[in-house]
């Protein structure tokens, strides 16, 4: 797999802040959040593992939807991914969708679960951009010590040209961070697996003929 990458090993002792809240913050406050990243280390050590061979002692999801067929499906799939539609859900906000798909870019997630809401840090450890029998576009980002979670997780799409189809497909490691591992598991996988439907349902939204023509009117 072709990539670019970033590294950066932080200490994994290094003290969770991760932002959480009842209301939802400012705007001035996730800039200030989104900033504070610069200095921010990835909360785990084995970056780029997405990529080859996946590390123990994490859980591990795999997810994908298969978006159509032809030429036409993957350019809207590849645009659908560098403006993260994936991230299209009613109680999930990216800042910024705007952010391009490159390496050290960071990004802060806003979940809204159960009455409050937290704001997670990640950063892109590796882009994909593959031509060839079997196209492929996409990116992973890590966590950073502002996150809820630690670990990677890897947003690709993919043409083969051989049968015509085309897919989106996530790929994640991750395990609750340690301050939050005893009383967070349980909802954390939960809305991990909730975060995979409405993405693949997003996605799906993102690439349909229906919205496009919709678009154009």
């Amino acid at each position: 797999m072709d990539f670019e990458r970033y590294y950066d090993f932080p200490s994994i002792g290094a003290q969770v802040v991760t932002l959480f809240c009842l209301q939802t913050p400012s705007a001035d406050k996730i800039r200030e959040f989104i900033t504070r990243q610069r200095l921010s280390g990835f909360s785990y050590s084995e970056v780029g593992a997405s990529a080859n061979e996946l590390p123990n002692h994490y859980n591990v999801d795999r997810n994908r939807t298969l978006l159509g067929r032809g030429e036409a499906t993957w350019h809207r799939a590849v645009d659908a991914i560098r403006g993260w539609h994936m991230f299209s859900m009613p109680w999930i906000r990216l800042y910024s969708p705007t952010t391009p798909i490159q390496v050290g870019r960071d990004v802060a997630v806003l979940v809204h679960h159960f009455g409050f809401c937290s704001l997670n840090a990640a950063r892109i450890v590796y882009v994909v951009d593959e031509g060839g029998p079997i196209a492929r576009f996409g990116f992973a980002y890590g966590t950073l010590i502002e996150h809820a979670e630690r670990g990677e997780e890897r947003f690709t799409v993919e043409w083969n040209r051989s049968d015509d189809r085309v897919w989106y497909s996530i790929l994640a490691f991750s395990v609750p961070n340690k301050a939050l591992a005893k009383l967070g598991y349980p909802l954390s996988r939960m809305l991990q697996g909730k975060f995979a439907e409405g993405s693949k349902a997003a996605m799906l939204q993102a690439t349909s003929l229906e919205r496009r023509d919709s678009e154009a009117l």
